[in-house]
């Protein structure tokens, strides 16, 4: 969308208010020059702006991660909700911001039962007692999105009804417009905004809360779970009622249980916690490792004890997905951890794609060799009961952000998932290590990866590939040809710096013009009062009166910019 597009977008009627509350949210916690390096000052009336000054020494009390965590929080769900993204991207917005945006929380106060009602039957068409034999008015769950009512079936069945918030959807998508054309001006803007890639974190945000906000696709996630745990002897997930589901309603059987984290209630139930960790985990690392499609929210609250010691798992919203090939480089990660073998990780890193492509490979390698061995050799010295698998993922992080690695959003995830799982672990059972629990299923993964029938299965693909390849190739050298002949082959270069140059450049001759006219008006308006011509206001030729004022508020205009920018 060009500048065109975006101002026609900006004067419609249905964002403009909300791109003015984002705007001015962002002014009130400190961003004025953010605001003005990205064109959006237009948003904000003048006595904000001058409310503002008045403010930035309380401001500075606060960080700046702080600060856009408070802004995000007031800003709402899909702040909110970009904000719990973001912490899992350390990689991109540093890890000083992703920890400040852990703390925002998903919890809202619930939104009127009446309308909730309301919802459940629009989308059914039938009224509320053709639905429900009993339904609970009194909501026992709210997040930013949804909230959850426990009801009976006609047909005697226990279940929860998961319903969505009036018009968060239009809300949601709204705000992605906003966010997306923000991006786009930071782009234009402040061109060091490429590093972290505001366009691809918008794009990866959009389907990441559209997914959540489409509960057809969480029956499906809840369904496909089901089938990988069917028969399980220590994981149950409920059953969805497909005839009570829409995209905006989800209907699922209600799990009678304890809360993984109550631990007094799972003692008095006599419940051996050292099992329940372990079955917890096994768990894990089966979608992991063997599934690739694994359940990315595990807080407490999505997580039950059953009175029979089986763990059940509610809320599909949030998944994971890991290809054949990222599995076999996890497993291979692992054992390459284990192993000592530095060089084999950082193939697997180079497998995964997680480098630039104009990165110096040999002084990568050496460089990140070097940090390898530094971060792990202590590790080596200890048991593995004594190995902090949270920390040495934390250091791993630090590793990953210092050498610009780009990490694959669902590698991510797992990451943040098996933290959670750990923390949940320890909880039950302090005592319990997730690496030596994790390590039979990496082994046994790479056993598999290493059998006869699985290599010959790779090197049939490979050679199709390379078939596919020797015969596409001729094709592209003779469109290559052509469009060359037509000119249609063109090159493009890029001087680093220069957008930014030229924008300094810009701004600095408009204020060189701008203080011109200022001492222009303020030298014609002493000739006039030296002459003594026409009306006078406070004993001052009337002209020349005036034009010593407007010279005074363009000078204090001229005065605000070189402030809020922050230099001359």
């Amino acid at each position: 969308m060009g500048i065109t597009g975006l101002l026609r977008f900006w004067h419609t009627y249905k964002n403009l208010s909300r791109i003015k509350q984002i705007v001015n949210v962002l002014l009130k916690h400190g961003f004025g020059q953010f605001i003005e390096q990205t064109n959006l000052q237009r948003f904000i009336p003048l006595r904000k702006r001058i409310k503002y000054f008045t403010r930035l020494q309380e401001m500075e009390k606060h960080t700046i991660p702080q600060r856009l965590r408070l802004a995000f929080g007031e800003l709402g769900p899909s702040f909110i909700k970009l904000a719990q993204m973001l912490s899992t991207r350390p990689d991109l917005v540093t890890e000083e911001y992703a920890n400040e945006f852990k703390k925002l929380q998903d919890r809202v106060p619930p939104f009127s039962s009446d309308k909730a009602v309301q919802m459940i039957e629009a989308e059914f068409k039938l009224p509320l007692s053709a639905l429900f034999a009993g339904f609970d008015m009194v909501p026992v769950a709210a997040a930013s999105i949804a909230q959850v009512h426990n009801a009976v079936l006609n047909t005697g069945e226990k279940v929860i009804v998961k319903v969505q918030r009036p018009d968060i959807r239009e809300m949601i998508e709204t705000d992605i417009v906003i966010l997306g054309a923000i991006a786009r001006l930071m782009l234009k803007y402040i061109p060091e905004s490429r590093y972290f890639d505001p366009e691809g974190i918008v794009e990866e945000f959009s389907k990441t809360v559209k997914r959540e906000l489409d509960f057809i696709m969480e029956a499906k996630n809840a369904q496909r779970f089901r089938k990988n745990f069917e028969g399980h002897p220590d994981i149950y997930i409920p059953a969805v009622y497909p005839d009570f589901l829409s995209s905006r309603v989800i209907v699922m059987e209600r799990i009678e249980g304890t809360k993984i984290d109550d631990i007094k209630t799972i003692d008095d139930l006599g419940i051996d916690r050292r099992a329940l960790a372990r079955k917890g985990v096994d768990a894990y690392f089966k979608m992991i490792f063997e599934d690739g499609f694994f359940h990315a929210d595990p807080h407490p609250g999505n997580i039950f004890v059953l009175n029979d010691g089986k763990i059940g798992l509610m809320d599909f919203g949030i998944v994971g997905w890991l290809s054949p090939d990222m599995i076999d480089n996890i497993a291979r990660a692992f054992l390459a951890v284990i192993n000592k073998d530095f060089d084999r990780l950082i193939d697997i890193y180079i497998n995964l794609g997680l480098m630039e492509d104009e990165v110096d490979l040999d002084a990568f390698k050496r460089e990140f060799r070097a940090d390898l061995v530094y971060m792990m050799e202590p590790l080596y010295d200890l048991s593995i009961s004594e190995v902090n698998f949270p920390e040495y993922l934390e250091a791993l992080t630090h590793l990953v952000i210092k050498h610009g690695l780009r990490v694959p959003t669902d590698l991510l995830l797992m990451n943040r998932t098996i933290l959670i799982v750990d923390n949940i672990g320890r909880r039950l059972d302090p005592k319990f290590n997730l690496i030596s629990a994790a390590e039979p299923y990496a082994a046994k993964l790479v056993k598999e990866r290493m059998s006869p029938q699985s290599i010959l299965g790779k090197a049939v693909n490979n050679i199709t590939d390379m078939g596919e390849l020797f015969l596409d190739t001729p094709k592209q050298i003779n469109r290559l040809l052509r469009k060359t002949l037509r000119d249609e082959v063109s090159f493009k270069m890029e001087i680093a710096g220069m957008d930014k140059l030229i924008r300094d450049l810009d701004r600095s001759s408009n204020r060189i013009a701008f203080s011109l006219i200022v001492a222009s008006i303020i030298l014609g308006s002493s000739m006039l009062i030296q002459s003594n011509i026409g009306g006078k206001i406070f004993g001052l030729p009337a002209v020349g009166a005036i034009g010593f004022m407007v010279a005074f508020l363009l000078g204090v205009r001229l005065l605000i910019s070189i402030i809020r920018s922050g230099r001359l």
